[in-house]
């Protein structure tokens, strides 16, 4: 129990922590007037983050170290004959040291290729897998909209990476992306502004032309130090209070999110240890009834021991030793089991398990204490028997 609570309990922190602890994530959601359907034939709505935004979060929060500007937009990606709809990610060359991606090969973007918005793009291995059956993809070029991009590096994601943008369930919006998209293309910020523009165009429900003005999905802001990430989040939320009319974005700091996850830990914890307790008591109790009945089945050999001089701290010592190695001995074979089914829940059950020394160190040791608490009794009884009816006993 210990092993699938701590298991589960570290892989959420983890998780949290690749947001990075002095990280604040702000992102944009459409506000509810937006989602009115409009009467007229014509709407474009305009609301989200701005460029202005992270220039103000970048001059205007003390301590920032970096502002990572991030917009996120659907495209059909071709190479030669194959298709797959992507999501284009136009961000800046420092984006991958605050997400969690890893270079496979080649490189990121770099500030050349944000300055001349040059047409160079970063995919994941996931899309490599759909569109570049047997191909290298590194220099080759690839279609996304209308447009043609060479591509210079490939990278993959941590599967918890897709979930940044949901982990409260409110992510920031793209248009008809309905969870079809099979990787990202990263893609100068400066090259999809110029090229795929701010404006979305789609068709609305009754029939008519809608469109959507966003600058930006999301802004990540890295602090310097951990102590100034809920000031920063003060000030950031004043910003936006300021500057934006609409309830249009949303503020996620990591810090919260893992001190949220230590409190779901330490309630995980009683709660197991709550099972874990009415599970030791009953045990107890039946080894209780099973000393008694040794007691009892026994009692002709205690009146013969106490008759040569035995004291009745010998029978009692006797007993909680006999009570002591039953404990012991069922805390060890509890140990093995407890390391086999962690190995048997991570392999079949997909999900993550940690045993720790101290883990087992504490089951050894509760299983001795369970041993002498319900031992004592019947050593008790055995001790105060009295000598001259137990040599009667039969």
């Amino acid at each position: 129990m210990l092993a699938v609570g701590e298991g589960a309990s570290r892989h959420v922190q983890e998780q949290v922590n690749r947001l990075g602890s002095c990280n604040i994530i702000v992102k944009t959601v459409k506000p509810p007037e937006e989602r009115e359907v409009s009467s007229g034939k014509q709407n474009i709505s305009e609301y989200g983050l701005t460029y202005d935004d992270a220039e103000r979060f970048q001059f205007r929060i003390p301590n920032v170290e970096v502002v990572v500007p991030i917009r996120r937009i659907t495209q059909q990606a071709w190479y030669r004959h194959n298709n797959v709809a992507v999501e284009v990610v136009g961000t800046v060359p420092w984006y991958s040291e605050m997400s969690p991606i890893t270079i496979l090969s080649g490189r990121f973007l770099s500030s050349m290729d944000t300055k001349y918005r040059h047409s160079m793009c970063v995919i994941e291995e996931a899309v490599v897998d759909v569109l570049f059956a047997l191909d290298n993809p590194l220099t080759k070029d690839i279609k996304i909209g209308s447009d043609y991009f060479e591509i210079v590096g490939i990278v993959s994601r941590s599967a918890f990476e897709s979930g940044v943008r949901t982990i409260d369930g409110n992510g920031p919006e793209t248009r008809d992306q309905g969870g079809a998209n099979v990787g990202c293309i990263y893609i100068p910020l400066t090259t999809v502004r110029d090229r795929y523009g701010d404006i979305s165009i789609g068709s609305g429900a009754r029939g008519g032309i809608t469109g959507e003005r966003i600058e930006l999905q999301e802004i990540i802001i890295r602090v310097s130090d951990i102590q100034d990430v809920l000031p920063a989040r003060h000030i950031l939320e004043s910003l936006l209070d300021e500057f934006h009319e609409k309830a249009d974005y949303q503020v996620v700091v990591p810090l919260e999110l893992l001190q949220e996850a230590e409190h779901s830990k330490r309630i995980f914890s009683v709660v197991l240890g709550s099972i874990a307790a009415i599970s030791l008591v009953v045990g107890g109790i039946g080894i209780m009834n099973i000393m008694l009945a040794t007691v009892s089945e026994r009692t002709r050999e205690i009146g013969i021991r106490r008759a040569m001089g035995a004291r009745k701290l010998d029978i009692v010592i006797q007993f909680l030793s006999e009570t002591l190695l039953l404990t012991l001995l069922g805390g060890l074979l509890g140990i093995c089991l407890g390391l086999a089914v962690p190995f048997l829940v991570t392999r079949f059950g997909n999900m993550p398990t940690v045993i720790t020394s101290s883990s087992l160190i504490l089951a050894f040791g509760i299983s001795g204490i369970v041993g002498i608490t319900f031992g004592l009794y019947p050593a008790y009884r055995a001790a105060n028997v009295d000598p001259i009816e137990s040599l009667r006993h039969e």
